[in-house]
């Protein structure tokens, strides 16, 4: 199991969203939790995000998965694979440490394949990562937060920017992780061949949540009311828009908001929708609610897919929001939330008296048929 070797409260309080830094020695004694060939296995796959990115003199080539790896050439080449953790068990791991933070803000774990000279040239993200050097070292610039850096079109893939003078530069060495805020420049090469884990955290934006909430309020017939004004003056003025008819209908539209039960179930159904896919696997044939109780009651540990979304109000605990649905409990079952949603893994020992509940095993006996949750094989 990965343990970092920091405290999150005063890496919260001096780093987050403020200022990157890099952490000597965050991971003690680490090993990669993924070899490189089944790291470009993954790449190979259909279903999964993927990128190959090289760079040929002032030259970039990119090329989008399912990858294939005939007729590479020796150096200046990286290859990167997205949601590893929704694919790979061992590497979803690498995850746990970083439980301390939202898990309504994780995104991914993505891991790239880096041989000498391998990058993706100086560019700026909108979310935070965490980036921890596996095998190998690897060389990390980043710049200081502005608005005017140029852009530099070396590829259509890749959105880069021409240059910035460093605020780090610095060689990291198996587990070291550089952090790095929102919005600061960065751009990171490797000396010898190596391996990159990053995991980052991506908050949504006002335009993503607006639309998200227009689709929930049409999908459920909210709102479907017509401006109405009874009262209605004759005018001189027929193009005009009135004060007072603005008004009501800016009203109108802010009325969508004053339903705190109705927003809170779709923020909870948004949040728990993954942007990457998911490796589900339904149950065939279907488990019984019976046989879920029993596998329990052996000692067995069920387990949660790897980046399955999965939240809850701890005001409302009883209802669970998992991948973009939501599922209602008995308020008795409250105590399940914390189970299916802040565990990674739920067994006999934590459920208590939960685990004679009819609904709770009803309820996680559907999960586990919907490939959401999975007993540990082993």
């Amino acid at each position: 199991m990965y343990q970092v070797t920091f405290s999150f409260d005063e890496f919260l309080a001096e780093y987050w969203q403020k200022k990157p830094t890099i952490i000597k020695g965050g991971f003690k004694d680490f090993i990669d939790p993924i070899s490189p060939d089944e790291l470009a296995g993954l790449a190979m796959e259909e279903e999964i995000d993927s990128r190959y990115i090289a760079k040929h003199g002032k030259e970039w080539d990119v090329k989008h998965g399912p990858l294939s790896f005939d007729n590479v050439p020796e150096d200046n080449w990286s290859f990167i694979v997205q949601a590893v953790n929704h694919w790979h068990e061992g590497a979803a791991q690498l995850v746990t440490p970083f439980r301390q933070l939202p898990n309504w803000l994780l995104d991914d774990l993505m891991i790239s394949y880096s041989t000498p000279g391998g990058g993706v040239g100086p560019h700026i993200d909108q979310y935070d990562v965490f980036i921890i050097q596996g095998s190998g070292k690897r060389h990390w610039r980043v710049g200081p937060k502005k608005d005017d850096y140029e852009e530099e079109f070396g590829h259509p893939a890749l959105r880069q920017i021409k240059g910035f003078d460093p605020i780090i530069d610095d060689i990291l060495m198996p587990g070291d992780i550089l952090y790095i805020p929102p919005g600061f420049p960065h751009d990171g090469y490797a000396i010898e061949t190596s391996m990159s884990f990053s995991v980052g955290f991506r908050s949504p934006k006002k335009q993503e949540l607006l639309s998200s909430f227009a689709d929930f309020v049409i999908a459920n017939d909210i709102g479907d009311v017509h401006y109405h004004n009874p009262d209605l003056p004759a005018r001189k003025a027929c193009g005009a828009i009135m004060a007072d008819e603005f008004n009501a209908m800016e009203t109108m539209m802010r009325s969508l908001l004053d339903h705190p039960e109705m927003m809170k179930q779709w923020l909870g159904e948004h949040l728990s929708n993954s942007r990457h896919d998911l490796d589900i696997v339904a149950a065939e044939p279907p488990w019984q609610a019976a046989e879920i109780y029993q596998l329990l009651d052996s000692g067995e540990a069920i387990k949660r897919l790897g980046g399955l979304r999965a939240f809850y109000y701890p005001e409302q605990a009883n209802v669970l929001f998992i991948n973009g649905e939501s599922y209602e409990l008995p308020e008795e079952c409250a105590i399940a939330a914390s189970y299916l949603c802040d565990e990674e893994a739920i067994t006999r020992s934590q459920l208590g008296k939960l685990i004679d509940n009819p609904a709770f095993i009803a309820l996680l006996t559907q999960l586990v048929n919907q490939g959401y949750w999975y007993p540990n094989e082993d």
